[in-house]
């Protein structure tokens, strides 16, 4: 018997963006593993081969019933962005479900010795790719009939809703994210178009290499004495959000692993 998620699925394209690792890689599995008989994934990251052997294992997993295509891109880069959907192959462009997953964090530093690559890098990542990324794929989902159809969900953070020291600049990131989401549900509020907001706390990822600038150890000591999520905790979420009933709308997610109770609010076990 097929589940409800799955038939809702059913024939769907779903684009998700910065799917080589963590948070992106895990939501393409879920929803391969989901709706395994008739779904197109349209998987973007910077790393291609990292796409191509996650197309491998979604196959391997559920067989030819998904139909996955890696397709090389940097949201950072705006003339990227807005040549994706003439690029897509034929019978892919229909896009139905887009995820904006792509982020990143760079350093700890506090004002006034943030360095100026950093700022850039994370607004052009976290903020400007995921609105060029949205205004990509929204006349897609507005020429559908009834003033239009389709999902957008919008990967954003606890940092959105409460800052902490060391992470100005994600926070204030995090923070338009969730701010652009609020205000573009109201503006398609007359349409059939889901406006969601899925906010993660601690998930152990890529993302703290990332924001130590590769230094692993350092990356480990961020998650130890404690349980992180992990990805798939994230795309279980991403999936049911993406599988309800047409007009249920799962406006606002927020996700905490069991020790944390806020940004800066975590209980580590003694050593």
């Amino acid at each position: 018997m097929t589940s409800a998620a799955a038939a809702r699925l059913s024939g769907k394209t779903i684009l998700i963006t910065g799917a080589s690792s963590g948070i992106g890689r895990s939501t393409a599995k879920e929803f391969a593993r989901t709706s395994p008989k008739d779904l197109k994934l349209i998987v973007t990251a910077r790393r291609l081969e990292s796409l191509k052997s996650l197309s491998e294992e979604i196959k391997t997993e559920v067989g030819e019933g998904v139909q996955v295509l890696p397709v090389q891109l940097d949201v950072s880069d705006p003339q990227q962005v807005a040549g994706l959907v003439g690029k897509l192959p034929e019978g892919w462009g229909e896009v139905d479900v887009l995820v904006n997953n792509a982020g990143l964090v760079k350093g700890m530093a506090q004002a006034p010795a943030i360095e100026a690559a950093d700022i850039d890098i994370m607004f052009k990542t976290n903020v400007h790719g995921l609105i060029n990324m949205t205004q990509a794929i929204l006349p897609i989902f507005k020429k559908r009939p009834d003033g239009g159809r389709g999902d957008i969900i919008n990967i954003g953070s606890i940092a959105g809703r409460e800052g902490y020291a060391g992470g100005s600049i994600y926070c204030a990131t995090k923070a338009a994210v969730r701010t652009f989401t609020e205000a573009l549900r109201k503006e398609l509020i007359s349409t059939r178009i889901r406006v969601m907001e899925i906010d993660p706390g601690q998930v152990e990822t890529e993302f703290s290499v990332v924001r130590f600038y590769g230094d692993k150890a350092k990356a480990d000591a961020v998650y130890a004495g404690c349980e992180p999520l992990t990805p798939d905790d994230i795309a279980e979420v991403v999936v049911f959000t993406a599988s309800r009933r047409e007009n249920v709308v799962i406006a606002d997610t927020l996700v905490f692993p069991s020790h944390q109770a806020g940004a800066g609010v975590l209980y580590k076990k003694p050593a």
